[in-house]
């Protein structure tokens, strides 16, 4: 009687576990795009019968080391950041695929993170103008800005853009040497990233940090200027999760399928114009599109 006793309070213990384990911490990235891919990860893992818990709104290197270290299971990262911010590097790979590859060897072979399959868009960076001034002095491309600028003409613009990229090794100061903008760093402003556009639109700014997937460049009438030397790299998106994860819970895998199979630029595109636009929450917005 006692062993049976014993092996049935094992078998309980095993099936307390199992349920207790089966739980995920989803992150995300502090910009609309990051609230609802992430918040599309979270959902997915819930209607599968997966505990979901969110740490929502980090930025980048923060967010990082939580899933280095554990504290997060699984968000959505970008290769060219991995590459550049995270790895390193500072060579430019142009192939989006071999990107990915590298990016996804690196990350399993150093921190056993897994890169799920890339997310069908690009959202890059990018600098923009509006589109009267681009007009107004003929600049279409980042080499037409730096002769602008060093023409003397543009002396005085002012840039603006998000902390995080005021401080990286691959941000705007970086983007300023290749093309050899002649431009004061005093010149450089920071700001919320949503804010660059409205201030490029009310004239508070002259020259705006902007993702090539936000809706509010259409909003704005904003001109994105041609990267004709290639410095940016690619910034397609994929769903990161700790092996131990998705060792205990393959089925993960296929159960985030949706993201890879559906998504793309003008989709993206135009969820984030709902968030940015018309005000719903990333939430809502992503479930709505899960639902169809």
């Amino acid at each position: 009687m006692k062993k049976i006793v014993i092996s049935v309070l094992i078998i309980l213990f095993g099936i307390n576990y199992i349920y207790a384990a089966e739980k995920v911490v989803v992150g995300a990235k502090a910009f609309t795009e990051g609230y609802i891919l992430s918040s599309m990860v979270s959902l997915l893992l819930q209607e599968k019968g997966i505990d979901v818990e969110e740490k929502f709104g980090l930025s980048s290197f923060p967010l990082r080391k939580a899933m280095e270290t554990g504290q997060v299971d699984a968000y959505v990262d970008y290769t060219g950041t991995a590459w550049a911010a995270y790895f390193g590097h500072t060579e430019n790979i142009y192939d989006p695929l071999k990107l990915f590859d590298l990016v996804a060897k690196e990350d399993l072979e150093k921190h056993n993170i897994v890169w799920l399959d890339m997310i069908n868009f690009n959202n890059t960076y990018g600098l923009a103008v509006r589109s009267s001034f681009a007009k107004e002095n003929g600049i279409q491309s980042l080499s037409d800005l730096a002769d602008y600028i060093n023409s003397g003409k543009g002396k005085d613009l002012i840039f603006g853009v998000n902390p995080e990229y005021y401080e990286r090794s691959d941000g705007i100061f970086a983007v300023m040497d290749a093309y050899n903008m002649n431009l004061p760093k005093n010149n450089v402003r920071t700001m919320e990233a949503g804010l660059t556009y409205e201030a490029l639109a009310r004239k508070n700014i002259d020259v705006a940090m902007i993702y090539s997937t936000d809706a509010q460049i259409l909003r704005f009438d904003l001109v994105i200027l041609e990267d004709d030397k290639s410095f940016f790299p690619h910034y397609n998106p994929s769903v990161l999760v700790r092996k131990e994860i998705i060792d205990e819970y393959p089925k993960i895998r296929e159960i985030l399928k949706p993201l890879t199979l559906y998504l793309n630029e003008d989709i993206i595109i135009r969820l984030n114009y709902l968030v940015d636009f018309e005000g719903i929450e990333p939430k809502i917005v992503a479930r709505k599109y899960l639902q169809g």
